[in-house]
């Protein structure tokens, strides 16, 4: 399995890596406060922290919702971030255009699923040396990752995360196919769970998408048990007034306790391994 390093952060480490923080920034209070709750939670339990936050989220159910502060003043609350808690930052990128100013800021660069295999952006991506987390798309089968990984490499660059955020079930479902975790992770690279938009019901409230995120709990706990790298999480102050995604994010008061128990079920779940 290779390891990638974010900073002070391994990914594919001896403990599972925190990816998490609010859907979009919203406004820099909300971000700042949401990232230096986070980071308390995560050191407190011992777990490396990673804050993820869009500056932009170009995909979004209406044209009317909102979408973020975009690239320039995003980079700058999120630079804010990074200065005042020295943890890695993670935000999505959706065209080759943003990559090279983009990767000045940020340490992990994310393309998001429906853009997964848009060789042009993940090779621009690729060349810019940084960890770069690619979600696998709601359409492909676990082994269609190969592919991906096959044009990230061919650069030389092999800082690559695989994200699993669930499979199109139709009818604004999806669903988790807890085999995909084991198979993409036999290619080598680290997987994440993304646990709050597997929860998402995209679509679900016609002009915006719903979610689920009283399954949170078990679906990050059986992640944890199968065996992945890290897990990835949306989190918000309140999630009942965030501008995007709040009925799939987690409360910050439910973080903890939650991580706690995933923190037990992965050690446990390592140690049958390393046993076997």
């Amino acid at each position: 399995m290779e390891q990638v390093k974010v900073g002070s952060v391994t990914v594919g480490g001896e403990s599972p890596v925190i990816i998490a923080g609010p859907c979009v920034v919203e406004t820099e209070e909300v971000t700042i406060k949401t990232a230096v709750r986070v980071h308390a939670i995560c050191a407190s339990l011992g777990l490396p922290f990673v804050f993820k936050c869009s500056y932009d989220k170009a995909n979004r159910t209406s044209l009317s919702s909102y979408r973020g502060p975009g690239l320039e003043k995003g980079l700058v609350i999120l630079e804010k971030v990074k200065s005042r808690l020295g943890v890695p930052l993670l935000s999505d990128v959706h065209s080759i255009q943003e990559t090279a100013a983009a990767s000045e800021i940020l340490d992990i660069l994310q393309i998001p699923a429906f853009l997964c295999r848009q060789t042009d952006l993940i090779l621009a991506a690729s060349e810019t040396g940084k960890a770069v987390n690619v979600k696998k798309g709601q359409f492909l089968a676990p082994w269609d990752v190969k592919n991906i990984i096959e044009k990230f490499t061919s650069t030389g660059n092999r800082r690559l995360l695989i994200t699993e955020r669930g499979t199109s079930f139709g009818y604004n479902n999806l669903v988790v196919d807890f085999r995909a975790l084991p198979i993409m992770r036999s290619f080598g690279y680290p997987v994440i769970f993304d646990v709050t938009h597997s929860l998402q019901l995209p679509g679900g409230h016609g002009a915006s998408s719903g979610g689920q995120r009283e399954f949170a709990g078990p679906l990050a706990r059986a992640a944890a048990a199968v065996g992945v790298e890290g897990l990835f999480l949306e989190v918000h102050p309140d999630p009942g007034r965030a501008l995007c995604d709040g009925p799939n994010m987690i409360a910050l008061e439910d973080l903890e306790p939650l991580l706690r128990t995933v923190k037990s079920v992965w050690a446990a779940a390592r140690g049958a391994e390393v046993r076997q």
